[in-house]
């Protein structure tokens, strides 16, 4: 695979016979734009991971049924499936800071509403998957401009810093969401306050973008209209690059089979009886895992010797560790079982999310993160769908083991057939990249 770069979207390789050394953990946060938007991302996501698991809670305390926790996955992947390809163009083509100004204010709105209605006594399911449909339809504009503009915020040198970080962040608010939401859950104002205390953390995002002194522009001066060709340009460019294709395909694959979040209001009520804040403490659990992991790989400067065969390990520990959660009967170790299906799942995410902004220019930087949320969302949000079918007519632990194994069985196949991702190295991309722009 030879896909060179811009020069603004690399990092200057390290002399090839020194061993590139440690950078600050939080270097990217020296950046003022950065940590403004870093901050205020925390605070909202922690508000979303909050309404994730309410909204989980209120269906099965309103049905108590597996299949209708599975609904909940699709109702969320559908408008992102319709939306995401339409986003991904609108990103590269209009301002990407008023486009986050408004799919934060459509989620705030819909938070907002869900609250209201669930206050005056909400008895019916539908409302909720209304609701939910809509934020995830903005959902569909908004990840796009959000990784698009974020580039812009660090100089090129701590780029992979920042996306080590971001993930950090969002796996913090991982842990405090739904141990927050747990509490809430368990309290007279229940799942209506939890949507009330989500729909006022979209200010902080709304704030912190008011704030950017960055361009939320193109960061190349070439304009992309928003047409179908454009929309082609961005899936000509993924399917030519076998590495983007490949990653995106495991990525999708591990957690269609190997998602088991849907499940846990069942594990915590019937399984392991603990309640709503033992199931609070369960839906934190990977994001212990992730948060220690990726506090880890903040300080690698996105050097790996071979990240295609560490995105491969990963997943494999990703299966096995689920299959011994969906096998465990113990609260505190399926706690650890799921801590460390979340440090499995920072390593891939990182190591994936960085060779992806890498290879890909600015201008298809939209488009081609948009392509990705058909399968990094719809791959979770799908195999909620399959995991309460599967739960719905064996059990939950029957859809959580198996879902392991499929898991690994796709790292297997991925072992044989994902020669490029295997052979792809960092490196060697940055001085293709510094080559084709001393010939420049």
């Amino acid at each position: 695979m030879s896909v060179s770069l811009p020069a603004s979207n690399i990092n200057p390789p390290p002399p090839a016979s020194t061993k590139p050394s440690p950078q600050s953990s939080f270097a990217a946060l020296s950046h003022r734009d950065f940590r403004l938007f870093w901050s205020g991302q925390f605070i909202s996501i922690a508000g979303s991971q909050m309404q994730l698991i309410a909204i989980n809670w209120h269906v099965y305390l309103l049905t108590k049924s597996a299949w209708a926790l599975g609904m909940v996955g699709l109702v969320r992947v559908v408008p992102i499936v319709l939306c995401s390809l339409l986003g991904g163009v609108v990103a590269d083509s209009v301002d990407r800071k008023r486009l986050l100004i408004f799919t934060q204010t459509v989620m705030l709105v819909s938070a907002a509403t869900l609250a209201l209605l669930t206050w005056a006594g909400l008895t019916s399911v539908l409302p909720i998957f209304l609701l939910t449909a809509l934020a995830s339809a903005a959902t569909a504009f908004d990840n796009p401009a959000r990784q698009a503009l974020l580039p812009a915020l660090v100089a090129p040198k701590y780029f992979a810093n920042a996306v080590s970080l971001n993930f950090v962040a969002f796996q913090i608010a991982t842990v405090a969401g739904p141990v927050l939401a747990g509490f809430v859950l368990a309290s007279r104002g229940g799942p209506a306050l939890v949507y009330a205390v989500n729909a006022l953390t979209f200010f902080a995002v709304i704030a912190a973008v008011v704030m950017i002194r960055a361009r939320g522009a193109n960061l190349e001066e070439e304009k992309t209209p928003v047409s179908f060709e454009a929309l082609r340009e961005g899936w000509k460019f993924v399917w030519r690059t076998p590495v983007i294709v490949q990653t995106m395909t495991l990525d999708f694959v591990a957690t269609f089979f190997a998602s088991a979040m849907a499940l846990l209001p069942i594990y915590a009520a019937d399984i392991l009886r603990v309640g709503p804040r033992g199931l609070g403490v369960l839906a934190a659990a990977p994001a212990v895992g992730a948060v220690l992991t990726g506090l880890l790989m903040t300080r690698r400067g996105g050097e790996w010797h071979r990240p295609g065969a560490l995105i491969l390990y990963s997943i494999a520990v990703y299966g096995a560790a689920t299959i011994a959660f969906g096998a465990s009967r113990s609260f505190w170790l399926s706690c650890l079982c799921l801590a460390v299906v979340g440090a499995a799942d920072t390593v891939s995410t990182v190591v994936r999310q960085t060779i992806r902004q890498l290879v890909t220019p600015d201008r298809l930087r939209g488009r081609m993160t948009s392509i990705n949320m058909i399968f990094f969302m719809g791959g979770p949000q799908l195999g909620e769908l399959e995991a309460g079918m599967v739960a719905h007519a064996f059990g939950a632990p029957v859809s959580v083991v198996t879902g392991g194994a499929a898991c690994l069985a796709a790292v297997l196949i991925a072992g044989f057939k994902a020669k490029e991702l295997l052979k792809y190295k960092v490196a060697d991309e940055r001085q293709t990249a510094r080559q084709q722009n001393a010939k420049g």
